[in-house]
């Protein structure tokens, strides 16, 4: 199992902008296990849903974050607003003077993308609203957010993207638009780390595996308890991981006192199970994208035996 989180970040300050469910809330939740003081924010709020019109709320997050040990703090926030982050990022000046983690987990374009569509026939508004969410606010956010991060040594910042640099090296992702949305995320990292890396900070770019997250649990139709119900019609969905591995990695990477040797580079949460000794919280270690490379991509039957 995995080792103890608790107290390993009390004191320290995140952020994790896009928090409001999937892998932001996962991370969110594993920073306040780990005693963080976690500052959430996103659109979808219990008084006004965003686009998705989905139940999970912000608020929601941030009792979770308390919840786990935490200080959870949600600020609805919309990253293409650049007003809205620089009063954001005064707040946690003005309240913590201190921000530790950032970790850039704005997505919101399940909706947006058309799959093995080329460009010329996508939704070209759909897919310029992809990309807005997907680089711009992250842009927006590491602008506002750096000068805060930067008051101390030892920063980190986590750019959340689905795929690692080597495995969408050479492989087309699902479209023109989100192809484009998450090479630019791997990138982001990279020239975060050569800023970063010189004035003591360090970046990352940081992908979960196949994400149990709610909304891939309800296209599926089945909950967290009885996921494997799924298998039968999707086999390979048996190497999944729910969003609290991702979390533990990052609170992992957090922790770490030598981080900077990771700095530009080009991580998945499966990889750094491996280095930290966390597990996922069925106790296994899910390896998604090596299993994507020598099982899935190569048409062999679902086996995901010496993966997890």
């Amino acid at each position: 199992m995995s080792k103890p989180l608790r107290d390993t970040l009390r004191g320290r300050v995140a952020l994790v902008a896009g928090a409001t469910r999937g892998a932001g809330r996962g991370i969110a939740v594993q920073l306040g296990a780990a005693g963080a003081t976690v500052y959430v924010t996103g659109r979808s709020t219990r008084e006004r849903r965003s686009e998705y019109d989905r139940p999970e709320t912000l608020e929601d997050t941030a009792d979770l974050v308390t919840a786990a040990g935490g200080r959870g703090i949600a600020v609805p926030t919309d990253h293409l607003v650049p007003s809205e982050v620089q009063t954001l990022v005064a707040r946690i000046a003005d309240e913590q003077a201190r921000l530790d983690v950032l970790v850039n987990d704005i997505w919101g374009g399940e909706h947006l993308f058309q799959w093995d569509t080329p460009v010329w026939e996508h939704d070209l508004d759909k897919g310029l609203r992809l990309l807005r969410l997907a680089v711009e606010t992250h842009a927006v956010t590491s602008h506002f957010a750096m000068p805060l991060l930067l008051r101390r040594p030892g920063g980190l910042v986590v750019e959340m993207t689905d795929g690692t640099a080597e495995y969408n090296r050479d492989r087309y992702r699902v479209s023109f638009f989100y192809d484009l949305a998450k090479s630019s995320v791997l990138r982001m990292a990279f020239a975060l780390g050569q800023e970063l890396g010189p004035r003591g900070a360090t970046a990352v770019a940081l992908t979960p595996g196949w994400l149990r997250s709610e909304i891939m649990l309800d296209t599926f139709g089945v909950t967290e308890e009885n996921w494997r119900d799924a298998l039968e019609r999707v086999p390979h969905f048996g190497i999944s991981e729910t969003p609290s591995y991702v979390g533990r990695a990052v609170a992992a990477l957090a922790a770490d006192p030598d981080v900077a040797r990771w700095n530009g580079a080009s991580l998945s949460s499966g990889q750094l199970a491996q280095v930290y000794a966390f597990t996922d919280r069925d106790g296994s270690r899910p390896d998604a994208w090596r299993y994507l490379v020598e099982v899935q991509d190569e048409d062999k039957p679902a086996d995901t035996t010496g993966y997890r």
